[in-house]
Protein backbone atom coordinates (compact mmCIF):
# COMPACT_ATOMS: atom_id res chain seq x y z
CA UNK A 1 0.00 0.00 0.00
CA UNK A 2 2.62 2.55 1.15
CA UNK A 3 6.37 2.09 0.87
CA UNK A 4 8.82 4.72 2.13
CA UNK A 5 12.49 4.13 1.40
CA UNK A 6 15.42 6.15 2.76
CA UNK A 7 13.37 9.35 2.87
CA UNK A 8 15.27 12.58 3.50
CA UNK A 9 13.40 15.88 3.75
CA UNK A 10 14.13 19.40 4.87
CA UNK A 11 12.37 22.71 5.45
CA UNK A 12 14.11 26.04 5.24
CA UNK A 13 17.43 24.28 4.62
CA UNK A 14 17.18 22.25 7.84
CA UNK A 15 17.08 18.49 7.40
CA UNK A 16 14.30 16.89 9.48
CA UNK A 17 13.86 13.40 7.99
CA UNK A 18 17.17 11.58 7.77
CA UNK A 19 16.73 8.25 6.02
CA UNK A 20 13.28 7.14 7.13
CA UNK A 21 12.02 3.80 5.82
CA UNK A 22 8.60 2.29 6.50
CA UNK A 23 6.16 -0.04 4.75
CA UNK A 24 2.41 -0.40 5.32
CA UNK A 25 0.39 -3.24 3.88
CA UNK A 26 -3.33 -3.26 3.11
CA UNK A 27 -5.42 -4.07 6.18
CA UNK A 28 -2.76 -2.81 8.58
CA UNK A 29 -2.74 -0.10 11.24
CA UNK A 30 0.69 1.32 12.10
CA UNK A 31 1.37 3.77 14.91
CA UNK A 32 4.33 6.16 14.99
CA UNK A 33 5.38 7.55 18.35
CA UNK A 34 8.34 9.70 19.25
CA UNK A 35 9.60 12.68 21.22
CA UNK A 36 8.93 16.28 20.21
CA UNK A 37 10.99 17.39 17.22
CA UNK A 38 11.54 13.84 15.99
CA UNK A 39 9.96 14.53 12.58
CA UNK A 40 6.49 13.00 13.03
CA UNK A 41 4.48 15.94 11.67
CA UNK A 42 7.11 16.57 8.98
CA UNK A 43 6.53 13.02 7.75
CA UNK A 44 2.78 13.65 7.48
CA UNK A 45 3.33 16.96 5.66
CA UNK A 46 5.75 15.40 3.17
CA UNK A 47 3.32 12.56 2.45
CA UNK A 48 0.48 15.06 2.00
CA UNK A 49 2.52 17.32 -0.30
CA UNK A 50 2.57 20.44 1.86
CA UNK A 51 4.50 23.32 0.20
CA UNK A 52 7.85 24.24 1.75
CA UNK A 53 8.91 20.69 2.56
CA UNK A 54 11.60 19.53 0.16
CA UNK A 55 12.44 15.86 -0.37
CA UNK A 56 16.19 15.60 -0.98
CA UNK A 57 16.53 11.81 -1.24
CA UNK A 58 14.54 8.60 -1.11
CA UNK A 59 11.20 7.50 -2.52
CA UNK A 60 7.56 7.02 -1.55
CA UNK A 61 5.23 4.73 -3.49
CA UNK A 62 1.47 4.51 -2.88
CA UNK A 63 -0.34 1.58 -4.49
CA UNK A 64 2.73 1.16 -6.71
CA UNK A 65 2.72 4.78 -7.93
CA UNK A 66 5.23 7.54 -7.17
CA UNK A 67 3.43 9.55 -4.49
CA UNK A 68 5.98 12.36 -4.52
CA UNK A 69 5.35 13.01 -8.23
CA UNK A 70 1.67 13.76 -7.55
CA UNK A 71 0.16 17.13 -6.67
CA UNK A 72 -1.77 17.17 -3.37
CA UNK A 73 -5.16 16.96 -5.11
CA UNK A 74 -3.94 13.99 -7.14
CA UNK A 75 -2.84 12.22 -3.96
CA UNK A 76 -6.29 12.80 -2.48
CA UNK A 77 -8.04 11.49 -5.59
CA UNK A 78 -5.81 8.41 -5.50
CA UNK A 79 -7.16 7.63 -2.02
CA UNK A 80 -4.79 9.45 0.35
CA UNK A 81 -6.23 11.30 3.37
CA UNK A 82 -4.28 13.48 5.79
CA UNK A 83 -5.79 14.30 9.18
CA UNK A 84 -4.31 17.46 10.67
CA UNK A 85 -3.18 18.01 14.24
CA UNK A 86 -4.95 21.38 14.12
CA UNK A 87 -7.85 21.32 11.59
CA UNK A 88 -8.19 24.68 9.88
CA UNK A 89 -11.20 26.98 9.99
CA UNK A 90 -12.76 28.21 6.73
CA UNK A 91 -15.10 31.14 7.44
CA UNK A 92 -17.92 31.64 4.96
CA UNK A 93 -17.86 28.08 3.61
CA UNK A 94 -20.34 25.58 5.04
CA UNK A 95 -19.26 22.05 5.88
CA UNK A 96 -21.86 20.63 3.50
CA UNK A 97 -20.69 22.84 0.64
CA UNK A 98 -17.03 22.11 1.34
CA UNK A 99 -17.43 18.35 1.64
CA UNK A 100 -19.68 17.92 -1.37
CA UNK A 101 -17.26 19.87 -3.56
CA UNK A 102 -14.27 17.95 -2.17
CA UNK A 103 -15.91 14.58 -2.79
CA UNK A 104 -17.18 15.41 -6.26
CA UNK A 105 -13.81 16.90 -7.26
CA UNK A 106 -12.17 13.60 -6.34
CA UNK A 107 -14.85 11.62 -8.16
CA UNK A 108 -14.36 13.69 -11.32
CA UNK A 109 -10.58 13.18 -11.07
CA UNK A 110 -11.20 9.41 -11.02
CA UNK A 111 -13.65 9.58 -13.94
CA UNK A 112 -16.69 8.94 -11.72
CA UNK A 113 -20.05 10.72 -11.78
CA UNK A 114 -20.56 13.44 -9.11
CA UNK A 115 -23.14 12.76 -6.42
CA UNK A 116 -26.42 14.65 -6.58
CA UNK A 117 -27.43 16.87 -3.68
CA UNK A 118 -29.77 14.20 -2.33
CA UNK A 119 -27.19 11.42 -2.64
CA UNK A 120 -24.58 13.52 -0.88
CA UNK A 121 -26.87 14.51 2.02
CA UNK A 122 -27.76 10.85 2.62
CA UNK A 123 -24.06 9.97 2.79
CA UNK A 124 -23.26 12.96 5.03
CA UNK A 125 -26.02 12.06 7.49
CA UNK A 126 -24.77 8.48 7.70
CA UNK A 127 -21.17 9.51 8.44
CA UNK A 128 -22.18 12.31 10.85
CA UNK A 129 -24.26 9.81 12.85
CA UNK A 130 -21.26 7.49 13.00
CA UNK A 131 -19.25 10.24 14.72
CA UNK A 132 -22.22 11.52 16.76
CA UNK A 133 -21.99 14.90 15.09
CA UNK A 134 -25.23 16.84 14.76
CA UNK A 135 -26.17 17.49 11.13
CA UNK A 136 -26.79 21.13 12.06
CA UNK A 137 -23.03 21.46 12.60
CA UNK A 138 -22.45 20.43 9.00
CA UNK A 139 -24.42 23.47 7.91
CA UNK A 140 -22.06 25.80 9.81
CA UNK A 141 -18.81 27.24 8.38
CA UNK A 142 -15.99 24.68 8.41
CA UNK A 143 -14.70 24.33 12.00
CA UNK A 144 -15.64 27.92 12.90
CA UNK A 145 -16.60 28.08 16.58
CA UNK A 146 -16.03 24.33 17.00
CA UNK A 147 -14.35 22.97 20.12
CA UNK A 148 -11.18 20.90 19.71
CA UNK A 149 -13.15 17.68 20.00
CA UNK A 150 -15.78 18.85 17.51
CA UNK A 151 -13.08 19.74 14.98
CA UNK A 152 -11.59 16.26 15.25
CA UNK A 153 -14.97 14.56 14.94
CA UNK A 154 -15.78 16.78 11.96
CA UNK A 155 -12.51 15.75 10.36
CA UNK A 156 -13.40 12.08 10.84
CA UNK A 157 -16.76 12.77 9.15
CA UNK A 158 -14.75 14.22 6.25
CA UNK A 159 -12.68 11.03 6.17
CA UNK A 160 -15.82 8.90 6.15
CA UNK A 161 -17.32 10.84 3.25
CA UNK A 162 -14.13 10.82 1.17
CA UNK A 163 -13.57 7.11 1.94
CA UNK A 164 -9.78 6.98 1.42
CA UNK A 165 -7.61 3.90 0.97
CA UNK A 166 -4.87 5.28 3.24
CA UNK A 167 -5.31 7.65 6.18
CA UNK A 168 -2.37 9.40 7.82
CA UNK A 169 -3.71 10.85 11.08
CA UNK A 170 -1.42 13.36 12.79
CA UNK A 171 -2.21 13.46 16.53
CA UNK A 172 -5.93 12.97 16.04
CA UNK A 173 -6.21 12.39 19.80
CA UNK A 174 -4.93 15.91 20.56
CA UNK A 175 -7.53 17.98 22.42
CA UNK A 176 -10.00 15.13 22.90
CA UNK A 177 -11.67 14.34 26.22
CA UNK A 178 -12.37 10.73 27.20
CA UNK A 179 -15.80 10.54 25.57
CA UNK A 180 -14.70 12.21 22.32
CA UNK A 181 -11.63 9.98 22.17
CA UNK A 182 -13.83 6.88 22.27
CA UNK A 183 -16.16 8.25 19.56
CA UNK A 184 -13.25 9.20 17.30
CA UNK A 185 -11.51 5.86 17.88
CA UNK A 186 -14.66 3.92 17.05
CA UNK A 187 -15.16 6.13 13.98
CA UNK A 188 -11.66 5.37 12.70
CA UNK A 189 -12.29 1.66 13.17
CA UNK A 190 -15.64 1.77 11.37
CA UNK A 191 -14.28 3.75 8.42
CA UNK A 192 -10.75 2.39 8.01
CA UNK A 193 -10.45 -1.09 9.59
CA UNK A 194 -11.03 -2.92 6.33
CA UNK A 195 -8.87 -5.45 4.45
CA UNK A 196 -8.24 -3.08 1.54
CA UNK A 197 -7.33 -0.01 3.63
CA UNK A 198 -4.42 1.11 5.82
CA UNK A 199 -3.89 3.65 8.61
CA UNK A 200 -0.81 5.45 9.88
CA UNK A 201 -1.47 6.95 13.32
CA UNK A 202 0.94 9.58 14.60
CA UNK A 203 0.54 10.03 18.33
CA UNK A 204 2.32 10.88 21.56
CA UNK A 205 0.17 8.71 23.79
CA UNK A 206 -1.08 5.18 24.24
CA UNK A 207 -4.68 6.25 24.90
CA UNK A 208 -5.86 6.36 21.27
CA UNK A 209 -4.31 2.93 20.74
CA UNK A 210 -6.68 1.52 23.37
CA UNK A 211 -9.45 2.06 20.80
CA UNK A 212 -7.61 1.75 17.49
CA UNK A 213 -5.45 -1.32 18.01
CA UNK A 214 -2.24 -1.08 15.97
CA UNK A 215 -0.63 -4.04 14.25
CA UNK A 216 2.78 -2.36 14.41
CA UNK A 217 4.28 0.43 16.54
CA UNK A 218 7.36 2.41 15.51
CA UNK A 219 9.53 4.89 17.38
CA UNK A 220 10.63 7.87 15.30
CA UNK A 221 13.61 9.77 16.67
CA UNK A 222 16.03 12.20 15.02
CA UNK A 223 14.37 11.79 11.65
CA UNK A 224 14.31 8.03 11.29
CA UNK A 225 12.63 4.89 12.63
CA UNK A 226 14.86 3.61 15.42
CA UNK A 227 12.73 0.79 16.84
CA UNK A 228 9.66 -1.21 15.78
CA UNK A 229 7.47 -3.72 17.53
CA UNK A 230 3.93 -4.78 18.26
CA UNK A 231 1.26 -3.06 20.39
CA UNK A 232 3.24 -3.86 23.51
CA UNK A 233 5.89 -1.32 22.45
CA UNK A 234 3.42 1.53 22.98
CA UNK A 235 2.64 0.25 26.48
CA UNK A 236 6.34 0.03 27.24
CA UNK A 237 6.85 3.63 26.09
CA UNK A 238 3.99 4.76 28.32
CA UNK A 239 5.56 3.07 31.34
CA UNK A 240 9.26 3.73 30.77
CA UNK A 241 9.59 6.73 28.44
CA UNK A 242 11.50 7.15 25.19
CA UNK A 243 15.04 7.37 26.53
CA UNK A 244 14.91 4.11 28.42
CA UNK A 245 13.14 2.14 25.69
CA UNK A 246 15.46 3.37 22.94
CA UNK A 247 18.52 2.63 25.04
CA UNK A 248 17.45 -0.99 25.59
Amino acid sequence: MLKIENLHAEIGGKEILKGLSLELGAGEVHAIMGPNGAGKSTLSYVLGGRPGYEVTAGSVTFKGEDLLAMDPHERAAAGFFLGFQYPVEIPGVSNVQFLREALNSQRRERGEQPLTGGEFLKLAKEKAALLKLDMEMLKRPVNVGFSGGEKKRNEMVQMGILDPMLAVLDETDSGLDIDALKVVGEGINAIMRKPEKAVLLITHYQRLLDYVKPDHVHILAAGRIVKSGGPELALQLEEEGYDEVMAA
